[in-house]
């Protein structure tokens, strides 16, 4: 029988940690390494939002240097789902979203930002790396 499992397949990477945003400031992730992967999605998760009015909006960017002084906006035909379906309202208390990237850049990161936010707003999102060169893939620390 062939195993459904996914665990020794992926790579879990903290992209924003859980943040309760009272104001219209950009999350923007950690920058992903994808090295060793084939492909990243970010999944990113809503807590309560209590502003009645807010928006956010979902970026990604990629680049080859590492501290993405070369990032730009992924183009659309790299993007696995769209940054529209990734936003997110109000309305959308505890809910997730997900962003997947397919392009051929080392370093990829996802900006989250807030407008019309004037309460708080709890939000995280991770990143997972599959599709690996070596497997199984043994979960990293940080």
């Amino acid at each position: 029988m062939t195993s459904r499992a996914i665990h020794h397949d992926i790579q879990v990477k903290r992209a924003i940690s859980p943040v309760s945003e009272s104001g219209t400031t950009a999350l923007v992730s950690q920058i992903i390494d994808t090295s060793g992967y084939d492909s990243i999605e970010f999944i990113i998760a809503t807590g309560s939002i209590a502003d009645a009015d807010a928006t956010f909006t979902v970026l990604v960017e990629d680049g080859d240097n590492s501290a993405l002084s070369d990032n730009a906006a992924v183009a659309d035909d790299f993007l696995v789902g769209t940054e529209a379906e990734a936003a997110f309202t109000f309305a959308d208390d505890n809910e997730v979203r997900k962003i997947g990237y397919k392009g051929s850049k080392r370093y990829v990161r996802l900006t989250i930002t807030p407008v019309n936010n004037a309460s708080a707003a709890v939000i995280c999102a991770v990143a997972v790396l599959s599709h690996p060169n070596n497997a199984p893939v043994v979960q990293d620390a940080a």
